[in-house]
């Protein structure tokens, strides 16, 4: 159903988006930064799924809509910033109980709950939804038919890359985080540095226009 040239050239189209440091990127080290290595890498999981949940809209039409509804566009993209903005102060709160040891402090509540906040930042995500839209249609063969389930498969592509490119950078920022938090008072900076990073990227979520 789907050839190995279309895989490829989706993963040579998808590599020169992704391997520039993106909102997902900044989400990731902020994580990583604010709560350690092991609450980064489910939120990466979960970006991933719900990056998969928003393919899973656009092979089934969503993504075209998105292009010419500008209301949804800007209601998805004001609920995922004002959700980022929301982890990010929650981060800076916890600077203040942060604990005084070398050692990676435990994540925040459940590896459940990491999965449950990268799922809703992937799926909030309104660039998400317009590169899927905008790059899979390209490597549909419609001769083949079955255009939605090509999708699927495509879209497979591009999450497995960002997959290994967020925890790339997640475990470098985790390792930061270790070689930094010699002391209780870098350990609140390191927090309130997460937590800043993942607030600046709501604020640039919510003003960036359209087409950026």
């Amino acid at each position: 159903m789907v050839s190995t040239g279309q895989i490829i050239g989706v993963g040579l189209a998808c590599v020169v988006v992704l391997i520039v440091p993106g909102p997902s990127v900044l989400f990731i080290v902020g994580r990583a930064l604010s709560y350690g290595r092991r609450t980064a890498l489910f939120s990466i999981v979960g970006n991933s799924i719900g990056s998969y949940l928003a393919a899973v809209c656009v092979s089934v039409g969503l993504g075209p809509f998105l292009q010419r509804s500008d209301l949804l566009f800007q209601t998805i993209k004001l609920l995922g910033a004002a959700y980022l903005v929301w982890l990010g102060v929650q981060a800076i709160r916890r600077g203040d109980h942060v604990p005084a040891s070398d050692d990676e402090p435990p994540p925040i509540g459940s590896p459940w709950r990491a999965v449950r906040t990268g799922v809703l930042v992937g799926v909030t995500n309104p660039k998400t939804f317009i590169i899927f839209g905008a790059i899979l249609p390209q490597f549909v063969n419609l001769a083949a038919g079955s255009v939605p389930a090509q999708m699927l498969v495509l879209a497979v592509v591009p999450i497995v890359i960002g997959l290994i490119t967020d925890t790339c950078w997640g475990l470098i920022a985790g390792q930061a985080r270790a070689w930094l938090a010699g002391t209780p008072r870098r350990m609140v900076a390191l927090n309130r540095i997460g937590g800043l990073s993942m607030i600046g990227l709501g604020v640039s979520v919510a003003v960036t226009g359209r087409h950026d």
